[in-house]
């Protein structure tokens, strides 16, 4: 892992992957593992295809939250049965706290309700901004957690 991370770095790669391909959970995994160098497979990216849009368009869980709580949880996640998980738990609060004070929400459709038409520049835009506020989060929280550099 690295020693500091670039957080306008950090958002830029999210949002240019996000704007040429990736969905939003993908663009924050993306992200979060480029920056920090970790040592994460192209798996995780599949295994957060079915996040955007609220688990495949049910309007559920915000993609950008998926991702970046995956990511936590990839840092400080348990690998073993049995292992405890509290403090994965706490990041994770914390991290959905931060998404619903700024956004008033984690639920992809109550967030994009305002916009109708899920296809509107309106809508990506505003999803745009979630990604970079989403994938800054999960990573002033790794920084902080494993005393990285986060500027």
């Amino acid at each position: 892992m690295v020693q500091s991370v670039s957080l306008e770095q950090l958002r830029k790669d999210a949002v240019d992957i996000f704007h040429n391909g990736f969905a939003c959970s993908e663009s924050v995994i993306y992200s979060i593992r480029k920056n920090f160098e970790l040592d994460m497979s192209d798996d995780a990216f599949a295994m957060s295809t079915g996040f955007p849009w609220g688990l495949g368009g049910a309007g559920c869980l915000c993609g950008a939250v998926a991702g970046g709580t995956m990511c936590i949880g990839y840092v400080f996640g348990r690998r073993k049965p049995g292992e405890p998980a509290g403090e994965c738990h706490k990041l994770t609060n914390e991290f959905a706290d931060a998404i619903t004070a700024k956004f008033g929400a984690t639920c992809c459709g109550r967030l994009i309700a305002p916009y109708g038409d899920r296809n509107s520049p309106e809508r990506k835009s505003f999803c745009t901004d979630l990604v970079e506020f989403a994938v800054t989060e999960a990573a002033k929280i790794i920084a902080r957690e494993k005393g990285i550099k986060a500027e």
